[in-house]
């Protein structure tokens, strides 16, 4: 059997001389061996073949690459539009943002999914309440300041509460959104669920005329321990002025109903109420419509525009091509259409024109096209062979938006469909986007072959470029609004589809991953991975007699010797259940500590000052092991501690040293060294130094 070394690097030419030199053996009789003779001609061809299969047998192709991928669970995340949040507070008043609305930020584009009431009202006092007492934190509102607060107190416990006072009902909006802005734990791990509330529980309520009304709400800041958005859904009944707070306002309250914080959550900002855009840039607009006269349409996407009207003339078929006209005209397919500041208004005349669509869902489609697309709209045919690749204008396309308008012949003229990507269905056009390089990949023409194919709905994406950093100032196109909009967080989830190569990345890291707790470098990562805690540390070790493996834990925590919570080790052991062998067992152990006394004479130099406090902060650095790189069970050197006082310039040099451990059964003194147990972590005890200026 050949090796694939051999089938990539035979060239054609080495081919054809061991079939020439083996003619001979073959056949005595062929003594022909001129390019001429029809034999030679015949292995030549035979040959050259062999060559390219011997090629392709070791060469795969994109398609079969994904298709290996997909088996093994790694499928191509498509392009996403960055998300930003707004805040109006700029504005003088209220203000009705349109569907399609665009900001503006250098070249980048932000658009607005729906019509948005902004402006309507403010928050003006922020307050803490704590066994009935009210405290103000309203400089949290200075987007130029971040001093930390913590909302819920020294000490969170249910019952605390935080309020938010605004000058104006929020009855307009649909949603009230806010952001908080909170002081982040760097171990912490992110959730799997983002609403997920790993340590607390929050109740959140609007103030009415009944009182305080529980309210739905989805919290992305785990109860304010990470920075994130809340999304309020505001109550039937009607917000009232609530008099209980120091300022009188329109109030939303947040009140603990259980409190188990690993670390006291502290915020600097809280801003709102918020409205959120998406990083694209409209090139052609679809809009349906339910109604078949006297359509109003109004351009998201600039005046300088070209409009194309469909509509339906049965229930559930295709759509025909109406063409617009200002005046009276010839029988046809026709519609009278009038300029207005926003757009056109569309009248459809069955009476005038023979023609007209019938009133059902969706029965008038219209499609505005920018002039960069208009003039490239016809992207080609449907020819119906395998895999068809047709380019179409633009690259970095927005998949969720787009879609394309076949048109095929009938006996009464022409048909339109408008066919997203990836929609399968009897007969139907199912083609794949490739949005990232700007090509269509036909799968299956179904009943479309032959049929000509035109850009229908398209938008651009920056992909990453989306991901604004916070604090820019975005500015709407509208002239009528002079002030622009200021994002507090910044843009997130913008990225372009991955691409094979990064597919195969992603792939390569997942199987390096550990998934299944084997070695002991295993259990610690799984452990440090666990969602949502935050562990500075974690140690592994067998224990032979009971064959146990034993892992000792430290969280980050705001107290000097952190504990292990029951939420931590329930958290953990519930991790490493899914994980462990079936045979092998473990224990979480938490941590414990050791205080390392130092004693010793330093001689140091003249002329420098406060020498004492620079070789004590000295060693505490060395011995602290709760707050450094060392880990659980790490040898405590005495020459690491010697040398780190020997190289402070103002040491002339050690005259005498000793360590020792205030707590032998946790840590153990060998010659010179310290060896804590494996769930130790040692710690500065008392130090007890004496100094002795030096001559030189």
């Amino acid at each position: 059997m050949l090796s694939v070394d051999e089938l990539q690097s035979r060239t054609y030419e080495e081919r054809m001389e061991d079939v020439l030199r083996e003619l001979p053996i073959r056949s005595s009789e062929w003594t022909n061996y001129n390019p001429s003779d029809p034999g030679i001609t015949i292995l030549e061809n035979m040959t050259a073949f062999s060559a390219l299969q011997g090629a392709e047998i070791v060469s795969l192709s994109y398609r079969a690459k994904m298709a290996l991928l997909k088996m093994a669970g790694f499928v191509p995340k498509r392009g996403k539009c960055a998300k930003v949040l707004l805040s109006s507070d700029q504005l003088p008043g209220p203000y009705t943002l349109k569907s399609g609305e665009r900001f503006h930020l250098g070249d980048l584009v932000f658009e607005i999914s729906r019509p948005t009431l902004v402006g309507a009202s403010r928050i003006i006092g922020i307050f803490a309440k704590e066994n009935d007492e009210f405290r103000d934190i309203s400089f949290c509102l200075d987007k130029e300041i971040s001093v930390p607060a913590r909302i819920f107190g020294e000490e969170p416990q249910e019952g605390n509460s935080l309020y938010l006072v605004f000058d104006k009902k929020p009855d307009d909006l649909r949603e009230l959104i806010l952001y908080i802005k909170a002081v982040e734990s760097s171990h912490r791990n992110k959730t799997e669920d983002r609403t997920e509330h790993i340590f607390a529980d929050v109740e959140w309520e609007v103030y009415t005329e009944t009182g305080f009304v529980k309210v739905n709400a989805r919290d992305f800041t785990s109860a304010f321990v990470a920075s994130g958005e809340v999304r309020i859904s505001l109550p039937e009944q009607k917000c009232a002025v609530c008099n209980e707070t120091p300022v009188e306002g329109y109030c939303v309250r947040a009140t603990l109903k259980r409190a188990e914080y690993d670390i006291i959550p502290k915020i600097t900002n809280i801003y709102g109420p918020l409205f959120e855009v998406w990083q694209r840039d409209t090139k052609a607009f679809s809009q349906t419509y339910n109604k078949n006269d006297k359509i109003s349409i109004d351009s998201p996407i600039g005046k300088d525009v070209y409009y194309l009207v469909f509509g339906k003339e049965k229930k559930g078929s295709s759509y025909r091509r109406y063409e617009l006209v200002n005046s009276a005209y010839d029988q046809g397919r026709y519609c009278y259409y009038e300029n207005t500041k926003g757009g056109i208004n569309v009248t459809f005349s069955q009476e005038d024109f023979g023609y007209a669509p019938i009133k059902c869902k969706d029965c008038v489609r219209v499609i505005i096209y920018g002039e960069d697309v208009m003039r490239r709209y016809n992207v080609g045919k449907v020819i119906g062979y395998d895999d068809q690749e047709i380019s179409i204008p633009g690259n970095n396309i927005v998949h969720e938006t787009f879609f394309l308008i076949a048109r095929r012949k009938d006996e009464e003229g022409y048909i339109y469909d408008f066919v997203r990507p990836e929609k399968k269905d009897d007969g139907a056009l199912y083609y794949h986007l490739l949005e990232g390089e700007g090509k269509i990949v036909i799968e299956d023409p179904g009943d479309f072959i032959d049929a000509d194919l035109f850009m229908g709905s398209v938008a651009v994406t920056g992909g990453p470029r989306g991901n604004i950093g916070a604090g820019n100032i975005l500015n709407v196109d509208d002239e009528n609004v002079e002030d622009g909009f200021y994002n507090p967080a910044e843009g997130q989830g913008g990225c372009y589809r991955e691409k094979l190569e990064e597919v195969k990345a992603r792939f390569l890291k997942d199987m390096r991953t550990p998934y299944r707790a084997v070695t002991a470098g295993d259990y610690e990562y799984i452990v440090k991975s666990t969602p949502g805690l935050c562990i500075k540390k974690a140690k592994a070790v067998m224990d032979e007699s009971k064959n146990m493996v034993r892992v000792a834990v430290l969280p980050d925590s705001d107290e000097k010797f952190p504990k292990l919570s029951r939420i931590y080790s329930d958290k953990i052991t519930e991790r490493l259940k899914e994980r462990r062998l079936i045979t092998s067992e473990f224990e979480v152990i938490r941590p414990s500590f050791a205080a390392i006394g130092v004693k010793g004479t330093v001689y140091v130099k003249r002329h420098y000052s406060d020498c004492k406090r620079q070789i004590e902060d000295r060693i505490r650095a060395k011995l602290d092991y709760i707050n450094s790189e060392k880990n659980f069970g790490d040898r405590l050197m005495f020459e690491d501690v010697f040398h780190a006082i020997e190289d402070l310039p103002c040491v002339e040099y050690v005259y005498d040293l000793s360590l020792h451990s205030e707590n032998g059964k946790l840590a153990q003194m060998k010659e010179y060294d310290i060896y804590p147990r494996f769930d130790c972590l040692c710690y500065p005890g008392e130090i007890s130094l004496e100094l002795v200026t030096s001559d030189k």
